[in-house]
């Protein structure tokens, strides 16, 4: 089961990180997201392992890959970056299956 237009009010710009190239960081094109902002703090771990601050949260339909460090651009007009992508995804179960993106 998706998760439901009606809950994916806003829209993001994200921008998949690829990896350091030899100039920097190399992004992927930009790509507008329907998703359910959510600007709230709250303790997460980094895929390191690391206890760090998340200061917003997005979650939006199965999709998109976003590893962390790639690029955010929210509806509030702030930049921020992933810190891990958490995909929920029921296996045919009547959930909603959905992608939840904890960001800096």
């Amino acid at each position: 089961m998706k998760l439901p237009g009606i809950w994916l009010r806003h829209q993001v710009v994200v921008e998949p990180y690829l990896g350091i190239g030899p100039s920097g960081p190399r992004y992927g094109p930009a790509t507008t997201i329907r998703a359910w902002v959510e600007e709230k703090t709250r303790l997460v771990r980094s895929p390191e392992g690391d206890e760090v601050t998340s200061s917003s949260t997005f979650y939006a339909r199965l999709g998109p890959t976003l590893p962390p460090k790639s690029r955010v651009l929210l509806p509030s007009g702030r930049r921020t970056t992933v810190i891990a992508a958490l995909r929920y995804d029921g296996g045919g179960l009547p959930t909603p299956d959905h992608l939840e993106v904890q960001l800096v």
